[in-house]
């Protein structure tokens, strides 16, 4: 039986995915802050699970329980790392940046660094990294969200840079999602705002088909263009 493990499982895209890859034949490890909610998932799941709560904000502690969660799953092929955080920060506290920075660079590197050991030992596998559109360009309302997420998109590359330099066919998929239905979705004037169930519907079908970068929805795919062509003083007065 495969056997994926999806980090932040406990809401939004992460449980989403959660419950398609437990209907579609996997072993799923649910690893997550909240118990009660990695609780009532794993009752709705049809396949095996495993559970482990863990907080990727704390890295050492996160690193050492996701190791035990792979030992007690034992031949884990899929790590999904959804778990992050975001907030509109326009007056720069340092708390908020802090909290996403913890999360989103120092919690993503520990547990993607421990998933890429484990799939290197192991010689195949597939690493999936939830970044987001706000990696392609600063932001002034939420500098470290942005720069966080940016992070999120180079790590996925050098890692998946490592692993052809090596030679092994471990795939690395870089996710990208515009605005989603869930608690990160701050801000006015937001727009094709999808649902967690179909943007977990598009990466598990980008994990099938093992791209290595998915916009979702796809729509976003113009937005991003867009981003990547628009001159600073054109971007400066958004």
């Amino acid at each position: 039986m495969k056997a994926a493990i999806v980090i932040g499982a406990s809401s939004g895209i992460g449980r989403a995915l959660a419950k398609i890859l437990g209907s579609n034949g996997y072993a799923v490890g649910l690893a997550g802050r909240r118990l009660k909610l990695l609780s009532d998932l794993q009752s709705e799941l049809p396949s095996p699970s495993y559970i482990k709560t863990l907080d990727v904000s704390n890295p050492a502690e996160a690193i050492a329980l996701l190791r035990e969660l792979i030992a007690e799953m034992k031949n884990v092929d899929l790590f999904v790392i959804s778990a992050g955080t975001g907030f509109v920060n326009p007056d720069l506290s340092w708390e908020w940046e802090k909290r996403t920075i913890d999360v989103n660079v120092s919690g993503f590197a520990a547990v993607a660094n421990v998933a890429a050991e484990h799939l290197q030992a192991r010689g195949s596998g597939h690493i999936v990294g939830i970044s987001s559109l706000a990696a392609i360009r600063g932001g002034g309302e939420s500098p470290a969200y942005n720069a966080s997420k940016a992070f999120v998109s180079n790590y996925l590359e050098g890692l998946r840079h490592r692993f052809g330099k090596r030679k092994l066919p471990i795939v690395v998929t870089d996710v990208q999602p515009g605005f989603v239905d869930t608690a990160m979705a701050k801000g006015d004037g937001l727009f094709w705002v999808a649902s967690p169930s179909m943007v977990a519907q598009q990466i598990f079908k980008a994990i099938q088909k093992r791209k290595k970068h998915i916009y979702v929805t796809k729509r976003w795919r113009v937005v991003a263009w867009l981003l990547k062509a628009m001159p600073d003083w054109i971007y400066n007065r958004l």
